[in-house]
């Protein structure tokens, strides 16, 4: 006769069978139920036993049904029962309930050397190793992407840090000043860091800027919200009234990056400006103030022209770093065409020629010479009916037949603003 008493689990025995499983894991491992799965499915009234001895619960057993299959999501054992057969007994009952409800393959997913392991291979299981168990925590609740799709936006995929290509200075930058803060705030306010709450991107068009943005949110795994002022405009008492209802919104995120793109358009200098541009940045000053104050948020500003900003706007305590993004040095330049061959499976294009030739051009420009270059290999694929490749030389006519989106004035202009506004 066994010294203990197994029996359906009871609502009443929920606060015990939670001490239970704290007391019963032998391995430092997480298990694969959480604690709320196993409530859940005893919530939910799935089979469930347990061993009492004297009035104090000693073992659990509990599942949950799919259909005609079902999980052991947790097997406890009190330490002083282990080894005793118990874990071998709760499994038993525990497998007769199933069967009668119809199911016909139950599994378990333990941690290894985890409790009750050695009792699922008495009970008759098979052990199969060399599996690799994937698992992800979403970030984003119902309510998260309810609102996110109001403000229309998004959950950047992953992997759009590592996709940047070259650009790795400004990556580095970003990298150290931006996501660690960031992505590490504890270990970051133990040194006395701040982690940033604004950024202001500056440089030429074309120069990646809004691409950096993207995969910093996608870096963190946080949602990616893009306010574009003409549609803030569209709101009931125009453009300040919109800024103050997305921001309003957006402190309902708990985590968030949101950017503005060119926002000299709404930021610029007041001195000699109309009333209803002066209440925009006005307007726009007063939401950064209590943005700033939330934790989990980071805004992302990109100008092409820093120096039209308005002072106040730039003024420290706004924002933490003003970042400079160029164009890319010879370099990034050869990383990202050695990406854009790798697409277009041309192997044996010459990458530091089209490196030096496309010297002075922006991400966006090289892409754009990839892009033709690709159509016209394309295209005398199907005229030919045979596979065509791009040559060095078919690369270097479309690079010199590119007209460059950054000017020499530009250029120039970009290298003052280095100097005088860079806030690193």
């Amino acid at each position: 006769m066994t010294a203990w008493h197994l029996r359906d689990f009871e609502p009443e025995d929920l606060e015990a069978a939670v001490l239970l499983d704290q007391r019963s894991t032998t391995t430092s491992e997480s298990p694969v139920f959480a604690m709320a799965d196993v409530v859940a499915a005893l919530n939910g009234r799935h089979p469930a036993v347990v061993a009492v001895v004297g009035g104090g619960l000693v073992g659990s057993a509990v599942s949950r049904i799919e259909v005609d299959r079902a999980w052991v999501v947790r097997l406890a054992l009190d330490p002083q029962w282990r080894d005793q057969g118990l874990g071998s007994a709760l499994l038993s009952a525990l497998e007769h309930r199933l069967t009668m409800l119809g199911v016909r393959k139950v599994r378990a997913l333990l941690p290894a050397n985890e409790t009750g392991s050695q009792a699922f291979v008495n009970s008759g299981f098979v052990r199969r190793d060399g599996l690799t168990l994937f698992e992800k925590t979403e970030t984003v609740t119902a309510q998260t992407a309810t609102l996110l799709q109001d403000l229309g936006g998004s959950i950047p995929a992953a992997g759009l840090w590592e996709a940047v290509a070259g650009m790795q200075a400004e990556k580095s930058l970003i990298e150290r000043r931006i996501v660690l803060p960031l992505s590490q705030p504890e270990q970051a306010h133990g040194h006395g860091v701040q982690p940033p709450r604004a950024v202001m991107l500056f440089g030429p068009p074309g120069t990646g800027k809004t691409t950096f943005a993207k995969a910093v949110a996608s870096r963190l795994a946080w949602p990616f919200v893009e306010l574009f002022p003409s549609r803030l405009a569209t709101t009931d008492g125009g453009l300040p009234a919109g800024i103050r209802l997305a921001f309003d919104q957006l402190s309902r995120l708990e985590r968030v990056v949101v950017f503005i793109d060119e926002i000299e358009e709404i930021a610029a200098a007041r001195e000699g400006g109309t009333s209803s541009s002066i209440g925009v940045v006005n307007e726009l000053l007063k939401s950064l103030v209590a943005f700033r104050d939330e934790p989990g948020r980071l805004l992302v500003c990109a100008t092409n022209s820093v120096r039209s900003l308005d002072s106040a706007f730039m003024r420290h305590g706004r924002f933490d770093f003003v970042l400079p993004v160029g164009p890319p040095d010879e370099e990034a330049r050869m990383a990202m065409w050695a990406h854009h061959l790798r697409s277009a499976q041309s192997s044996e294009v010459d990458v530091r020629a089209l490196s030096l030739a496309s010297d002075g051009l922006t991400p966006a420009d090289i892409a754009h010479a990839a892009r033709t270059v690709a159509q016209e290999v394309f295209e005398c694929s199907i005229d030919s009916g045979q596979r065509c490749r791009g040559t060095t030389d078919d690369y270097l006519r479309v690079i010199g037949a590119t007209r460059p989106t950054v000017t020499q004035q530009m250029r120039a202009d970009f290298l003052d603003d280095i100097t005088t506004a860079s806030r690193l």
